[in-house]
């Protein structure tokens, strides 16, 4: 594209305020903030005024009818996912949805079948492979340090009351790995490759949660490493860890060890080195958020810069549909207590 990608927002809620400032950020990379979309208007209302956006709707329905945009990032709750990218990609737009990717893997097959046949750009925001210390991980892994990687631990344990911005998560029936585990699960595949198999074990720790607050997921990659993730909230330790993972991964070379602080610490060869994976406090980021914050920004930038280029994102829709199939296989496997292959 040589002229500047049109960008409507639709839910003005908890997260979205992440990707309104990524979008106005990304300004100078060619993206143009023109519309944002919430059922409730004064919200809607609200978010144009504060961020000079100069259209804003109360229904979807209405902002695609009135036409003039290139690209919709849905940063709503999973229900209204599939109805929102049926109706943006029949509008002709490039789309972005909010993961959890769809309300369960039909629907995601679904999304992925349609963006296929309509050649539409599809991407899911799976922001945890932008995070600045996980994208130095990957580099270490590309760069051979540690040599091939065989096992690892990747860990996101917190006691955080997520609860006070989001509070319906205590009514969903699956809880855990779907809001929090898509990310560590995405983690897994891009550290170690595809997965044969998953195994799990999930817990309810939290009596007003209907859902699962624990998972402990074993994963068995077609490379031959072995993963284990594990996603909790109800941990209990002090310093809560909220919001960082922790890593552990090994090879036959060495190995990288990245706690709550961000520090990475790589073992090559019998050697120790340090690297600092702390990601800089944006303007309109805070502590402790601001590395999650930050890979938004990195996220969008990442998204927007292969639309415009006519190719597919890393994180395309049938990128993600692999981590979602993943995460219904390690459901299936707690319910019935074997190994259970992902089926994309």
């Amino acid at each position: 594209m040589s002229g500047p990608t049109r960008i409507a927002v639709i839910g003005c809620g908890f997260f979205s305020r992440n990707h309104l400032n990524s979008w106005k950020d990304l300004r100078s990379d060619g993206a143009e903030l023109v519309a944002v979309c919430d059922m409730d208007a004064a919200k809607a209302k609200a978010v144009a005024e504060e961020f000079g956006i100069p259209r804003w709707y109360d229904s979807a329905e209405a902002m695609f009818a009135a036409g003039k945009l290139d690209l919709v990032d849905i940063v709503t709750q999973v229900r209204s996912h599939k109805t929102l990218v049926e109706m943006a990609i029949g509008a002709g737009l490039a789309t972005i949805v909010q993961k959890p990717f769809g309300k369960d893997l039909a629907e995601c097959r679904d999304m992925v079948a349609l963006a296929e046949r309509e050649g539409a750009f599809l991407a899911v925001h799976e922001n945890f492979r932008f995070q600045r210390p996980n994208l130095m991980v990957m580099d270490v892994i590309g760069s051979g340090a540690i040599g091939t990687p065989s096992w690892g631990r990747i860990s996101f344990r917190t006691g955080h009351d997520i609860y006070a911005g989001q509070p319906y998560l205590l009514t969903e029936e699956r809880f855990a790995i779907t809001d929090v585990g898509v990310h560590v699960v995405d983690l897994a595949r891009v550290f170690f490759g595809e997965a044969e198999h998953i195994t799990a074990e999930l817990q309810n720790r939290n009596p007003k949660a209907r859902g699962e607050d624990t998972a402990t997921m074993m994963l068995r990659h077609r490379s031959g490493a072995v993963s284990v993730v594990e996603v909790s909230y109800g941990a209990r330790g002090l310093p809560d860890a909220f919001p960082a993972t922790i890593l552990e991964i090994e090879g036959d070379r060495g190995a990288i060890r990245m706690g709550a602080d961000y520090q990475i610490h790589v073992t090559s060869d019998g050697k120790l080195t340090h690297l600092d994976g702390d990601a800089p406090l944006l303007p309109w980021a805070e502590r402790p958020w601001h590395v999650t914050q930050e890979s938004v920004l990195n996220t969008c930038r990442h998204i927007l810069e292969r639309f415009r280029a006519g190719q597919s994102a890393d994180v395309s829709g049938a990128d993600n549909l692999r981590t979602y199939a993943l995460c219904d296989a390690a459901y299936n496997a707690a319910a019935s207590r074997r190994a259970e292959k992902p089926t994309a």
